[in-house]
This record gives structure tokens, C-alpha cells and sequence, in this order.
């Protein structure tokens, strides 16, 4: 009676509907919650599944390229490309092996392979002339064969020793470093801590395309095109001198690579605008081919 009187009840029962209407998004919440996790993982699941078809694909693909006449070649085992933590596992991989002292043979072979390499993998030394440049790990009794292609690759060298020679900055992020993809038209420059990106910056250019019928004759739309171009590659060369890192990588458009002074450089295509394009060209670059000799 008295809770009527000073309108405790009406609040009481406002309460309690409040309460009820908590608790009913609190499950909605935890509902969105699980599916969001099931999508995950669904998608990592897809991800997985999209690998192992890309390689299975590129593995029969080569056969199929290979098979016929009467000089039979020696096959890949397999071949797949690594990203991501697929790539880390076969870098930890074959980081741990050892067969003992002067066991395992460790070579990065540029183009054709030195003497001791072609002996150490036989008849299987084609293979290696076909994957490279890479680098090469077999033990002597060949239970490990493997060639992988570095991104970030150092200089020729071939060694026996009880374990494989595996230098984590060849193959993956590390430190410090700028990455830059380049097009006629595009510019976009990461700065990189491992994985993290703590800098960006991204610019288009306005640079003709396709010469049209009317207005400026073929040599001056020529003209005009390479001079917008030289801008923008000039626009593109003062974003670099601007960051400080460790190392340079610049990615992109072929013709204009040599224009940079940078630690590596790569043919990349790369699509789409500035930040898009800068995820997609780094996430190619690091891509790990691998075979399996």
C-alpha cells in the first residue's frame, strides 16, 4: 500500500521489465558473439581448404607440363606457396633438423647450381636449376629436400653443416623496414615493425592513359605522359627519403624499379587504390614459394 502510495510499485515493475530487457540483449549479444567466432573460423577453415586446392592445382598443373616424351624428368614432390604462420611452421621446421656434423647441405643458388650442389642432389639437380633462385636444404640421406624462394634473399653461398641454415629475415618480416609499391599512377609507403605497420602514406597521380583519336598528336601525348610520369616518380622517390628504416623494399610496376634505391626490388602487380594496393603487393612479396625436391 504504501509502495502504491509513493509510486514504488510502478518503479518496481519498471525495473524488472528493464532487467528482463537487459538479460534478452545480454543472449542476443552472446548469440552474435558465437556466430561471429563460428565465422571465423569457418573462414580460417575456407582459407586452409583455398591453399591446399592452389597447391594441389600448381602440382598437377606441373606434371602435366611435364609428362610426355622420351626423356623423362624428375618430378617435384610437391609444390605449394607460404603465407602467414603456414610459412613460419616450415621455416621452424626446418630450423630444427639435424643429422649431425657436416650432414645437411644449405646453399642459395642465384640461377645455375655450383658443382656441390649437383652432386649432393644427384639426379634430382634439374630441379633445382628449375626452382631457382632458392634455397636449397638436403641431408645426405635425402630424408629432407626441399628448395624454398627467399623474398628478401642473400648472397650465393652453399655450405655443409650438422643443421640447416635458416635466417628468419629472408623469408618473412622482421625489424624495421619500408615497403613501397609503385605504379605510373600510384604510390602507397608502409613503415613496417615486424608485422605492424606504424607509418602510411598513399598518393595517386594523374598520369594519361591510352592515347585517343584527336587533340594531341601520338609524340606529344608521349611527351606529355613520360613528363607526368618522371613528376610522379620524383613525388614517389622524396615519400621514401623521408622515412627512416632499416630496409627498403620496393615493389610495383617493372619499368620503374631501377628509379629506387632500395635493399630489394620485385615486379608486383598490384591493384586497386593506395592502402589496398600496399596490403596486396606486401602480402604477394611475402609469399614463400616452396618445392619439394
Amino acid at each position: 500500500m504504501l509502495d502504491d502510495l509513493l509510486g514504488r510499485t510502478e518503479l518496481k515493475e519498471r525495473i524488472e521489465e528493464l532487467e528482463a530487457e537487459t538479460e534478452s540483449l545480454r543472449n542476443q549479444l552472446d548469440a552474435e558473439s558465437e556466430r561471429r567466432s563460428e565465422a571465423v573460423r569457418d573462414r580460417q577453415a575456407a582459407e586452409r581448404r583455398v591453399n591446399e586446392l592452389e597447391d594441389r592445382v600448381t602440382e598437377l598443373t606441373d606434371r602435366v607440363d611435364r609428362t610426355g616424351g622420351d626423356d623423362a624428368e624428375p618430378e617435384f614432390r610437391r609444390r605449394a606457396d607460404l603465407r602467414g604462420e603456414r610459412r613460419d611452421r616450415v621455416l621452424a621446421l626446418l630450423d630444427s633438423f639435424e643429422a649431425g656434423a657436416e650432414s645437411v647441405l644449405t646453399a642459395y643458388v642465384p640461377d645455375d647450381p655450383p658443382e656441390a650442389v649437383r652432386e649432393a642432389f644427384g639426379d634430382r639437380a634439374p630441379l633445382v636449376e628449375r626452382a631457382a633462385p632458392c634455397l636449397v636444404v638436403r641431408d645426405r640421406e635425402g630424408v629432407v629436400s626441399a628448395a624454398l624462394r627467399p623474398p628478401n634473399p642473400p648472397a650465393a653461398f652453399c655450405e655443409w653443416d650438422e643443421g640447416a641454415r635458416i635466417e628468419r629475415a629472408w623469408f618473412a618480416p622482421t625489424g624495421r623496414y619500408a615497403f613501397a609499391v609503385v605504379r605510373a599512377d600510384l604510390f602507397a609507403l608502409g613503415v613496417f615493425e615486424g608485422d605492424e605497420r606504424v607509418h602510411y602514406e598513399g598518393f595517386e597521380s594523374d598520369v594519361k592513359g591510352a592515347h585517343s583519336k584527336g587533340g594531341f598528336s601520338q609524340d606529344r601525348f608521349e611527351r606529355r605522359r613520360e613528363s607526368q610520369i618522371r613528376e610522379h616518380v620524383e613525388k614517389c622517390q622524396a615519400a621514401l627519403a623521408g622515412v627512416e628504416a632499416d630496409r627498403t623494399f620496393v615493389v610495383g610496376q617493372s619499368t620503374l624499379l631501377d628509379e629506387f634505391d632500395a635493399d630489394v626490388t620485385a615486379a608486383v602487380d598490384a591493384t586497386g587504390k593506395p592502402e589496398a594496393a600496399l596490403d596486396d603487393a606486401r602480402a604477394t612479396f611475402w609469399t614463400v614459394p616452396l618445392s619439394l625436391l
